[in-house]
Formats: C-alpha cells, structure tokens, sequence
C-alpha cells in the first residue's frame, strides 16, 4: 500500500457506479446499515429497509435493486471509508513493505471491529461469504483493484519493472477474506504484533512474484 493517490480510486468508482450517491439513496443505505447490524442479513428484508427509510419499497428498489444489491452497496460504502483512513495511516511510511504489513494490520483490526462488517463475519459468516467472494461481484472485485493501484503505484515510485499486481492483489485479499471467515488457524493473530510479523513473514514476500 502506498500514498493515496489524487485520483478516484476504483473503490470509490466502484461505489458510484454500482448505485447512485444522492441524498435519498445515502438515507437508504443508512436505513440498511442500521437494520443489518440490528437484525443481520438473514432476519433482513428490503420492506423491512424501506419502512426505517421512511420510503416505499418501489423506491429502494429504483435506487439501490434488491436485498443483495442493498448488501454490497452498503459493504462498498463502508470498505470506502475505511481504506480511506488506512491510505492516510500508512502515507507516511517509508517503504512498500512497512505500508502493507501496516496496512494489512489496519484492515484486519478495522474490519473486526467494525460494528456492522465484523458483526456480520461473526453472527453470520455463512451469509457473508457470498458478498467476500469473487462470484459476488462488487465488494471483492473493488477491494482487489484498490490493492493493485496501490501496488502498481509503488512499482512505479520505485522504478522497478512494471506486471501485472491484480494476481498478487487478489491473493492477498483472499488470504484476509479466510482469515476473517475462519480465524482458528495455527497462526496466531490476536494482537497486531501477531498480525504484523505474520504480514512481514507470509505476505511481504508475494510482493517479489507481483
């Protein structure tokens, strides 16, 4: 990971062009983000949506689409904001591998912590795993391309030869994905001590095949 860039990232691009940011369409998703973190996805229906949004069931369905379509829209939203505040954590470091072993360190810490992503993992991993997976489309693909602009950016701030970071980027995304469905694992990541010689130990290295 390295500096934000100036430009979109395919993150935020993916957010927008997987569901308009109007006024209207925040208060839906704000209404998801609540229902879903009340009553988790399962309990969860898009009337159940509509009513806290104060709308019609026509309307969420105009704005945002259906049940899975409020899901990753919501997930879009929230991985926006979040590796927004990783980008700015490690902007300062010095080297690629110090921003994504801090970087990989943030986003396991956040993403547990988180009251709606990390509640769901843990309440209802089975149900989540659809949207964390590459099939689902939006959430996996948009955080897989945010990790291989800051790759392919990194290569180019050091001068080395340019590839192609997607293959490299998507093990890494899969690798957290596991981590965060499973966690009972032989490595132990606990703390962020833990999380961060594991990232400097298995994860560093990759950063040689992208």
């Amino acid at each position: 990971m390295t500096a934000r860039s100036t430009d979109e990232s395919p993150l935020a691009l993916a957010l927008r062009e997987n569901g308009p940011t109007d006024a209207l369409s925040e208060q839906i998703l704000d209404a998801a983000r609540e229902q879903f973190m009340t009553f988790g996805l399962r309990r969860s229906t898009v009337d159940d949506v509509a009513r806290r949004a104060g709308v019609s069931r026509v309307t969420v369905y105009r704005r945002i689409g259906n049940k899975d379509s409020l899901v990753s829209a919501c997930l879009l939203r929230e991985y926006r904001r979040f590796v927004m505040e990783v980008d700015e954590a490690v902007a300062a470091l010095p080297t690629t591998e110090d921003r994504l072993v801090e970087g990989f360190t943030a986003v396991l810490r956040h993403i547990r912590e988180h009251p709606l992503i990390g509640g769901l993992l843990r309440l209802e991993p089975e149900t989540m795993l659809p949207f964390l997976t590459l099939d689902s489309g939006p959430a996996f693909l948009a955080i897989r391309e945010y990790l291989a602009e800051r790759l392919r950016e990194a290569r180019i701030a050091e001068g080395r030869p340019s590839s192609d970071p997607i293959p490299v980027a998507e093990l890494m995304v899969r690798i957290t994905v596991s981590f965060l469905l499973n966690p009972v694992s032989c490595f132990e990541l606990d703390d962020d001590s833990q999380v961060r010689e594991f990232a400097r130990r298995c994860l560093v290295p990759l950063l040689a095949a992208g």
